[in-house]
């Protein structure tokens, strides 16, 4: 399949490495063969010590629609997807995707995501959507922990969103303009909470369709306690600046 949504749209799909040396030449790869020239990937490494930016580097000089961010060091899943919405804006992309590059966000699932933008600004592939749980290979207290997390943030910022923590989604540039990338600061879960939010209050059309979330089979994954404590209080946190109106 050789389609990138609308025909004058340009995507630019994220992905944050760290360690990835694993899947990353695999996913990029898969990617390419399956979307035309209308939609590149950019990869964010953060120094990994696994050689994962020399094997995008690699892949880079044989194709144009492969780009590479290098930072000095580990500095989060937050800011990786901040500096790559900046690449992404001054280079005039339309469309902004985030996609893990652990394979557990199908790259076959990225054309409905396109496709909903049609009548979306931010797209959503949801895990919990419709009532379902769309969770393979993860332990039942990750998935409770996740679906309880959901709950909380719904019940909490009001904000209609069944999957506020998936990292698999789409914004329109529009949206990231709108919102001040500056301000801007938490990580991880709450990172994809925060961006949520702050497109919901800005009135911005927030769709969810369904994804199945693979958790990875290759390498380690990057969730952490410190993740986790987060996003419980940032919750409350963008409560309180909606209050104050200081989003």
């Amino acid at each position: 399949m050789k389609n990138s949504g609308n025909t004058s749209s340009r995507t630019l799909v994220i992905i944050p490495t760290y360690n990835e040396a694993e899947n990353i030449e695999r996913l990029i790869r898969a990617i390419l063969s399956r979307y035309d020239e209308r939609l590149d990937v950019l990869v964010i490494d953060d120094n990994s010590p696994d050689g994962t930016a020399e094997i995008v580097e690699s892949i880079k000089k044989n194709d144009g629609r492969v780009k590479l961010l290098r930072r000095p060091g580990k500095l989060g899943l937050g800011t990786a997807y901040l500096d790559g919405f900046r690449y992404a804006l001054n280079s005039g992309y339309d469309r902004i995707m985030e996609m893990d590059a652990d394979f557990s966000h199908d790259p076959e699932s990225i054309a409905p995501l396109l496709a909903a933008m049609d009548d979306a600004d931010l797209v959503i592939g949801s895990r919990y959507v419709n009532n379902t749980v769309n969770v393979v290979n993860w332990p039942l207290s990750r998935l409770i922990l996740s679906k309880a997390a959901s709950i909380y943030t719904r019940v909490i910022t009001g904000m209609p969103v069944y999957d506020p923590t998936g990292g698999f989604k789409c914004f329109s540039a529009k949206v990231l303009r709108a919102i001040d990338l500056d301000r801007v600061h938490s990580q991880g879960y709450s990172f994809q909470i925060e961006m949520n939010f702050r497109a919901w209050k800005r009135g911005f059309v927030i769709r969810e369709i369904p994804i199945v979330f693979v958790d990875r089979t290759v390498g380690k994954s990057k969730m952490t306690r410190k993740n986790i404590l987060e996003a419980v209080w940032m919750v409350w946190w963008l409560k309180l600046l909606s209050i104050l109106r200081l989003l």
